[in-house]
């Protein structure tokens, strides 16, 4: 039932409840009998239109700043009563995986699926759609902060991001099939720490494909100078070695158990070998490329692919160690091959295309400090300019 209270500025204002929320209103009348005897009337009739439902929320307090809640309240009230089936998350997350699996490879489905099952089912699976509001989600997005892995690292704001993603594309997904408004209006994306690549250099790069072991040089020869990640590199098939056009063709990649489709379709593309490179897999073809080891270029002795992992603890580390090397993933492989192609003088975009970037735009943001200008000297151009001037000794 709606009362009458004061202000601490000696003005009045209603209180009541509709569709189970509180509500406080303030007006601008003055703590007197009068005012009070006239917001009391106006409270009696509220409280019966709100019992008949007839209650018109804006046409009481037109300028409240509480018309959006309400709109809310009311369009999942009126749902309610027309008896909309809505699921639960849970719910809709099992229709939108399985809406999805067409479009997706199977070992980004199983990402997907990996970070779903960690952090959202948990946290919110049980809940109703239309419950989770806004401020549940920014609750939910704060928990995500101080989580912790097994190895007591929070996560990144990058992964929180991701994480939220998402969540926010399941739920409006939802939100579109009930009619339901979004709870992730105004929620932006965390700001996330820009990640500084590590590449080895050349003298670094020579010392490694010296002192690894023997059995793994052409690969990591092919790995420094082609920039394949892993998954192409370790599912790489002769049939994609043209030695005449001495190139290697990127088609396919091995990632949990299967060859699938490269990571997108610019991933598709031919790659220029380079002399060390040609006669790597040269020396390659000769012990692997006339047996059957499912067609692969480099594979363990029993045939299969190499495993990343594997690789990683028992060749990789140990050869860091070896030569005294500052620790970075084999990832960096392809870092590096990026940063001497561009060191190098070769174009921006055609080193674009070799890495499987649409353009050149990841090319600038990740490796802008390692594109030389013309001259293959940065600043020294517009040293020779100030110089021709007269400028250059000028001070300020």
């Amino acid at each position: 039932m709606a009362s009458i209270r004061v202000l601490p500025s000696n003005k009045l204002y209603i209180d009541f409840r509709y569709l189970d929320e509180r509500f406080r209103e303030a007006t601008l009348l003055e703590n007197t009998a009068p005012n009070k005897k006239k917001l009391g009337q106006m409270a009696k009739r509220l409280d019966a239109e709100i019992t008949l439902g007839t209650f018109e929320y804006a046409k009481y307090f037109p300028e409240s700043k509480s018309l959006k809640k309400v709109a809310l309240l009311e369009l999942r009230n009126d749902q309610g009563r027309l008896g909309n089936d809505i699921p639960t998350i849970n719910q809709q997350i099992d229709r939108w995986l399985e809406e999805k699996e067409i479009e997706w490879r199977v070992n980004y489905r199983n990402t997907m699926v990996s970070i779903i099952d960690k952090h959202i089912r948990p946290e919110l699976g049980d809940l109703p759609l239309d419950a989770l509001l806004r401020d549940r989600a920014i609750t939910f997005r704060s928990g995500l902060a101080k989580y912790r892995t097994p190895g007591g690292k929070p996560l990144s704001n990058a992964t929180i991001n991701r994480i939220m993603t998402m969540l926010k594309a399941v739920v409006e997904d939802g939100c579109i099939r009930h009619k339901l408004v979004t709870p992730f209006e105004r929620i932006k994306k965390l700001k996330e720490v820009k990640v500084h690549i590590e590449p080895f250099n050349l003298n670094e790069v020579t010392a490694m494909i010296a002192d690894v072991r023997s059995d793994f040089r052409d690969y990591l020869i092919t790995r420094f100078f082609t920039g394949m990640r892993s998954a192409e590199i370790n599912g790489l098939r002769w049939k994609y070695i043209d030695f005449d056009r001495r190139e290697i063709l990127v088609r396919e990649t091995f990632t949990q158990g299967n060859f699938e489709y490269t990571k997108n379709d610019p991933s598709q593309r031919e790659i220029a070998m380079s002399a060390p490179v040609f006669d790597a897999l040269k020396r390659q073809f000769e012990i692997t490329g006339h047996g059957d080891r499912n067609g692969l270029v480099f594979c363990s002795r029993q045939g299969t692919p190499i495993d990343s992992k594997n690789f990683t603890n028992r060749i990789w580390k140990p050869m860091l160690v070896d030569l005294d090397i500052a620790y970075r993933r084999p990832y960096n492989t392809r870092h590096t091959c990026a940063t001497l192609w561009l060191a190098s003088g070769e174009a921006p975009e055609w080193t674009a295309r070799q890495l499987g970037h649409a353009n050149t735009q990841m090319l600038f943001s990740v490796y802008s400090r390692y594109v030389p200008n013309l001259t293959r000297n940065d600043g020294s151009a517009f040293e020779r300019m100030l110089a021709s001037t007269g400028t250059s000794g000028v001070v300020a």
